[in-house]
C-alpha cells in the first residue's frame, strides 16, 4: 500500500543570538546560573531586521535539497506553518513557491498553529499522500517569535528563538503505516493564556495597542506583544500531555516500551522535566534540543528530530512518539515508525 514516511529534515537559523549572558547584563536580577537552570537554554537565535520567518523556511527547503534526493520541480505541495506570516493575505506559502522555484502545478497553504503545528501539519501531508492528492510534500515551520517579544519581557524573553525548518514527506510502498497514530486536541477556551491580542479583526491595532504596561513580576509589555501566562500554560501541559501520550500508545497498541525517543515540544527545560515524571518514559528516552534554540515553536520537534538523527541518538528504523502542546490552546501527537532520514 502507499504511505507517508519522513524521508528527510533540514533547518535553518539566523546568525544573530541573545546569550544568557546578554540577558543578565540587561537583567541583573537573573544571573546566567538562574536562567539557565530554570530553562536550560544557552543562547536564542534571533533574525536581523530584514529577515522574515518564510526567509527560515526558505533556507532550510535549500538545505534540503542540498542533501538529500529531492529537487524543487518535484515537491506537488507545500504546507508552511507559522505565526509569524509574511502578510495578512496572501498565504506566504504561495510566496513560497515561487521563491523555490517550484512547479504552478501543486498546492500551497499556510496552518497557523504555532507549538502544535508540526503535528498537524504532518497530519495533513499524510492525509494528501496516502488519498492519492500528493507524492512528495514539503512541510515547512517558520517562527520569529523575537518580533512579538518586548525588550522588557524577561518572561518570555528568556524563552524563545527562531528558526525555520523544512521536512520532506513522501509517498513509498510498505506494508506498515509510517507516520500513524494521530491524537488531537483543542481547548480555545485557553485562548488568552498564549496570545498577540492587537492586530488582527478582532482587536485591531490602534493607538491605545502600543500603550505599555508593567505587570506584577516586571515585565514590559503592550497588547502587541506576546503574552503568555506561564502558570496556565505549565497546569496545561501537565493536565494534557499525559493523556495525550497514554492515547496515542492506545491507539497504536504499543506500549512504553516499544517507543524508543519521545520527542515533546521543546518548551524549556523546567516544563519538560516536570512533564515526563507524569510519563510512562524514563528521562533518558526523552531528546532534548533547546540548549542553542530555546523554543522556536512549531520548529521545535522537527529539530530535535534532526539533531537526534545528526548525534546518532536516533538510529535507523527506531520508533518515536511526537507531541506538541502550547498556543491554542491544542495538543496533538503520533508515532513515526522505521525513520530512516537522507
Amino acid at each position: 500500500m502507499i504511505c507517508a514516511r519522513i524521508s528527510a529534515i533540514e533547518y535553518s537559523i539566523p546568525s544573530n543570538s541573545l546569550s544568557n549572558i546578554d540577558l543578565a547584563s540587561e537583567f541583573p536580577e537573573w544571573p546566567v546560573e538562574k536562567i539557565f537552570s530554570k530553562t536550560g537554554i544557552s543562547s536564542r537565535p534571533i533574525v536581523d531586521a530584514g529577515t522574515t520567518a518564510s526567509d527560515l523556511a526558505v533556507q532550510a527547503a535549500f538545505n534540503l535539497f542540498s542533501n538529500a534526493p529531492l529537487s524543487a520541480e518535484n515537491i506537488d505541495y507545500i504546507i508552511y506553518c507559522t505565526q509569524s506570516p509574511d502578510y495578512f493575505l496572501p498565504a506566504t506559502a504561495c510566496v513560497i513557491q515561487d521563491r523555490l522555484s517550484c512547479s504552478k502545478a501543486i498546492g500551497a497553504v499556510d496552518i497557523n498553529q504555532g507549538c502544535s503545528g508540526y503535528i498537524y501539519g504532518l497530519g495533513l501531508a499524510k492525509g494528501l499522500i496516502e488519498t492519492g492528492q500528493a507524492n512528495n510534500v514539503l512541510l515547512l515551520t517558520g517562527e520569529t517569535y523575537s518580533r512579538y517579544i518586548n525588550p522588557a519581557d524577561k518572561s518570555v524573553r528568556t524563552l524563545f528563538g527562531d528558526a525555520g525548518s523544512a521536512t520532506w514527506i513522501q509517498a513509498h510502498e510498505s506494508s506498515v503505516s509510517n507516520i500513524d497514530s494521530f491524537v488531537y486536541g483543542t481547548d480555545g477556551s485557553g485562548a488568552e493564556s498564549l496570545i498577540v491580542k492587537s492586530g488582527g479583526s478582532r482587536f485591531p491595532f490602534d493607538d491605545a495597542s502600543i500603550e505599555e504596561f508593567v505587570d506584577d513580576s516586571g515585565n514590559v509589555r503592550n497588547s502587541r506583544q506576546l503574552y503568555m501566562d506561564g502558570p496556565e500554560v505549565f497546569a496545561f501541559t501537565l493536565r494534557e500531555v499525559p493523556p495525550l501520550v497514554k492515547n496515542i500508545l492506545n491507539k497504536a497498541s504499543l506500549s512504553a516500551e516499544d517507543i524508543d525517543w519521545f520527542v515533546p515540544h521543546q518548551a524549556n527545560k523546567f516544563m519538560l522535566d516536570s512533564m515526563i515524571r507524569s510519563l510512562p518514559f524514563g528521562r533518558d528516552k526523552m531528546i532534548r534540543a533547546y540548549e542553542r534554540f530555546g523554543n522556536t515553536v512549531s520548529a521545535t520537534i522537527p529539530i530535535a528530530i534532526k539533531e537526534g538523527w545528526s548525534n546518532k541518538q536516533i538510529q535507523p528504523g527506531q520508533r518515536l512518539l511526537l507531541a506538541g502542546f502550547g498556543v491554542g490552546l491544542s495538543w496533538g501527537g503520533c508515532v513515526i515508525s522505521d525513520i530512516n532520514l537522507a
